[in-house]
């Protein structure tokens, strides 16, 4: 194939908005090149169709990665198991980090916090003593002092003035502070100080804040920086000794040292960074104040060991041994939910996928196909109802293959059946005779005959065979046979004798004697036979149990006599024979049981009253219209399209 023809079938395939992303793709690139300033006005529409053809594409890989089973459990299982876990650990991550940081700027606020209060606590008391006893008081607390803070100053003055040490050059605080305590920002640098005022006399203090002494309020803990902005320092690149004056947000040029944090004890022990603000008051300015922030860098085990140095040794020691076991139990039992969780996968997934293969096996035709069938559970037991399915579906192949093979046959059997029913009514100047046959099932039990006896006599045959189907249709064909036979038989008596009388009544003794022989002693016949004269309209006939025929004349109706029982039934039974004569416009019906007898849904039968009422209605119409009509009227009085019975019928009018 072609360049050409590739991309015409890619056109073909493609929808309106594979197209629409083309062509906008190709007007970007031109329209970049010329317009390079209004390259959204292509670019916005490029991206919405972009972005709309990328969620199909996920959407499209997505339901193939999904497709099988095992995939989809896979999934299933990551979003129910894999990700709350992973969001439960990032969550104790997250508490762990922000944990720490919040207990480390704890720690070191108040500890900054209690030695400033303990740094006010002498200073505040010196106001209370006399001024000669003041400096001997100073020099005294001095040494515990120092050891809160290094780079202790310290002013006193009343009656005079003194310094501490004698080289220091602090000066008295400008006039407006009065007793206060906390951080204090003085040309740039940072102080933890105390100030005290009563009458005349006044008192400061002051410690210098460099990276060793903030360092020192947890030592164990990590880095401590404090930071103001970077205009308040007064130097040129904000900075100064033990204090980060830089801007926040600012550029980041001027970089502080690098963080002095403890060893991590593993790879876990990530860097914590956490800070808060804090007030930090202006030399030059009483009252007002600045903020600024102090910041910790630590670690989770520094914060720990940190914590811990406060509890027992013995607890201390017991909990690192306590996290470790329930981590290894944990993850003991994570194994073993993955191993049984696998097993469950693929007990599942196998069995879907033997009855994935079995089905299409079964929808190419392979009914022989079993599946293997283990365990004792759901699953087992799906895959034995697929066997059983496969094995009844088989079955039934087998009998609808079978059934298919009878179907032939007796379709066979109803084309020769079809064969032995008259083909055509023989000529007759005062009868008009028209019979129909409907089988419930594809062949009948019902039998109607007519044959030409003699030029003016038309010998007429109808009968019932007891049952349905296949035998009732070959007991059919025997009676119809015999029938046939036993009419030449008594032609050729009559003929021998000199006369064309046939005797109905012998007739039928000897068909009875001829259906005994040769049928099963269950099987038997009701039969009508009737012999018409021609010239002299009368019908000479033997009814052998079947049911009365009607006969309707002038609107009235008449059942004939019933001179006989079935034949095939005894041998050895008699028959007799009567005679009716026939007027013009006189109709003889002959019916089965299967006009009379179906039901309707109350269980009510049609009966013979409904069916001389149709006669009678219908008498004026053609004998193949009245036929038509009764068939009609006992199918809408049972209200089914399938019959209950053969329904046969004759009839026959006087013209």
């Amino acid at each position: 194939m072609d360049l050409k023809a590739r991309l015409s079938q890619l056109l073909r395939r493609a929808d309106w908005v594979e197209k629409a992303f083309a062509i906008l793709l190709i007007l970007y690139a031109f329209w970049r090149a010329l317009w390079p300033e209004w390259s959204f006005v292509i670019g916005v529409p490029l991206f919405l169709t972009g972005a709309w053809l990328l969620i199909r594409l996920v959407h499209y890989l997505l339901k193939k990665a999904i497709w099988r089973l095992r995939n989809r459990l896979v999934l299933c299982y990551i979003l129910i198991g894999v990700v709350p876990l992973v969001l439960v650990v990032v969550m104790a991550g997250l508490g762990v980090w922000l944990m720490a940081g919040q207990v480390a700027i704890y720690l070191v606020t108040t500890e900054l916090n209690h030695r400033i209060r303990a740094m006010d606590a002498p200073a505040m008391g010196l106001l209370s003593l006399p001024f000669s006893e003041r400096e001997g008081r100073l020099r005294w607390m001095m040494p515990y002092v120092e050891s809160l803070f290094p780079n202790v100053e310290y002013y006193v003055r009343g009656e005079r003035e003194f310094r501490y040490p004698a080289d220091s050059l602090i000066e008295p605080p400008p006039a407006g502070w009065g007793n206060t305590r906390g951080l204090m920002l003085k040309q740039g640098r940072i102080y933890a100080w105390t100030h005290g005022r009563r009458g005349n006399s006044e008192v400061v203090l002051t410690a210098m804040l460099n990276r060793e002494s903030l360092d020192g309020l947890a030592p164990s803990l990590g880095e401590v920086t404090l930071l103001i902005p970077r205009s308040l320092t007064g130097t040129e690149n904000g900075m100064r000794p033990g204090a980060i004056t830089r801007r926040p947000h600012s550029d980041t040029s001027d970089q502080p040292p690098p963080e002095r944090l403890p060893p991590p004890v593993n790879r876990l022990d990530i860097p914590v960074s956490w800070a808060t603000d804090v007030p930090i008051a202006t030399w030059d300015k009483p009252g007002q104040s600045v903020t600024g922030m102090l910041k910790v860098s630590t670690r989770p085990s520094a914060v720990l060991r940190t914590v811990l140095i406060q509890r027992s040794q013995l607890f201390s020691g017991m909990l690192p041994v306590f996290i470790v076991f329930a981590a290894i139990a944990f993850l003991f039992v994570e194994l073993i939910s993955l191993v049984i969780g696998t097993s469950l996968t693929r007990s599942i997934t196998g069995a879907v996928h033997n009855l994935y293969r079995g089905t299409m096996r079964v929808r190419n035709g392979d009914f022989t196909h079993r599946i293997e069938v283990r365990g004792d559970d759901q699953l087992a037991e799906l895959g034995r109802s697929f066997n059983q399915m496969t094995e009844d579906i088989e079955r039934l192949l087998a009998v609808a293959k079978e059934k298919e093979r009878l179907q032939s046959e007796i379709e066979i059997a109803r084309e020769v059946q079809n064969q032995l029913f008259p083909k055509s009514v023989p000529a007759t100047k005062t009868l008009q005779i028209t019979a129909r046959c409907t089988a419930a099932r594809m062949v009948s039990g019902d039998y109607y005959d007519y044959q030409p006896l003699t030029d003016t006599k038309i010998a007429l045959a109808f009968g019932d065979v007891a049952g349905k189907g296949i035998s009732a249709a070959l007991l059919m064909a025997t009676v119809q046979s015999s029938f046939r036979t036993q009419i030449h038989a008594c032609l050729e008596a009559a003929r021998s004798k000199a006369h064309d009388n046939v005797s109905t009544s012998k007739l039928v003794s000897h068909l009875n004697r001829h259906l005994h022989m040769h049928s099963a002693p269950e099987k038997f016949s009701t039969f009508f036979f009737g012999v018409y004269d021609d010239a002299a309209s009368v019908l000479a006939y033997t009814n052998a149990g079947h049911l009365p025929p009607i006969l309707l004349r002038g609107g009235e109706a008449t059942r004939l006599e019933v001179n006989g029982i079935v034949v095939g039934a005894f041998p050895f039974a008699e028959y007799g024979e009567d005679r009716v004569q026939l007027q013009s416009g006189d109709i003889l019906a002959c019916f089965t049981d299967g006009v009379t007898e179906p039901e309707n849904e109350y269980g009510e039968m049609f009966g013979e009253d409904r069916l001389v009422d149709v006669l009678a209605r219908n008498a004026e119409r053609a004998p193949g219209e009245i036929i038509d009509a009764v068939m009609h009227a006992v199918r809408e009085w049972t209200g089914s399209p399938e019959l209950q019975d053969d329904m046969t019928l004759l009839l026959a009018r006087r013209i």
